[in-house]
């Protein structure tokens, strides 16, 4: 496992080892990611065995844009809506996934969590990706996600082969989840975003 600072020339070396199949463990505007191309069916396997017990919780993807996210989801007008108010930050919209994303990614799930982070070094990494990588916090399942690469590798150890240190993250705080795959958005996880905010957002829809 390499552990490198996030220069634009590591940040390149990364994206590299994840477009050969590789795990990377990335900085966010949130928590520390763990990462992966999500079209690729082992890697994203991979995650799930170093996350550990997830019990059919299924991953998230990042995005660098909305163009991006629109290769894999329908996001309807209300994620429109929110998107343009709240990215790039701490909101992930859960949207109709499109079949071209594997299954295993969302756990057989006709529907996929979609975000764009308010993060530097997140979002170069995410584009030289191609603009897509799996966003799941750095953490094994039930413990505290990560808000240093530190914290991350101290969880994660050998399990992942490359690991960006960005230093702290900015809001050290996991993002909230609207799932908006219904007529009355529901709130899976709140966190700097309440519900009556988004609620509000979305009055005049």
């Amino acid at each position: 496992m390499l552990v490198l600072k996030a220069a634009v020339d590591n940040i390149r070396k990364a994206a590299k080892v994840v477009k050969n199949g590789g795990l990377v463990v990335y900085p966010t505007d949130t928590v520390y990611g763990l990462g992966c191309d999500p079209f690729n069916v082992k890697a994203v396997e991979r995650v799930f065995k170093v996350k550990g017990e997830r019990k059919e919780k299924p991953l998230p993807i990042l995005a660098s844009d909305l163009e991006c996210i629109e290769k894999i989801a329908y996001p309807n007008q209300k994620a429109r809506k929110l998107a343009d108010k709240y990215w790039p930050g701490p909101l992930t919209l859960v949207v109709p996934k499109k079949p071209v994303l594997p299954n295993i990614v969302t756990c057989e799930l006709a529907s996929v969590g979609v975000r764009i982070p308010n993060h530097t070094v997140a979002i170069q990494l995410i584009s030289f990706c191609g603009g897509l990588l799996v966003g799941t916090s750095a953490n094994k399942t039930g413990e505290k996600p990560p808000i240093t690469a530190r914290e991350a590798t101290k969880q994660l150890g050998e399990q992942v082969d490359i690991v960006l240190d960005g230093g702290p993250t900015p809001l050290g705080q996991e993002s909230s989840i609207v799932d908006l795959t219904s007529e009355k958005p529901k709130m899976l996880r709140e966190g700097r975003v309440k519900l009556l905010e988004v609620l509000n957002a979305l009055r005049d829809l």
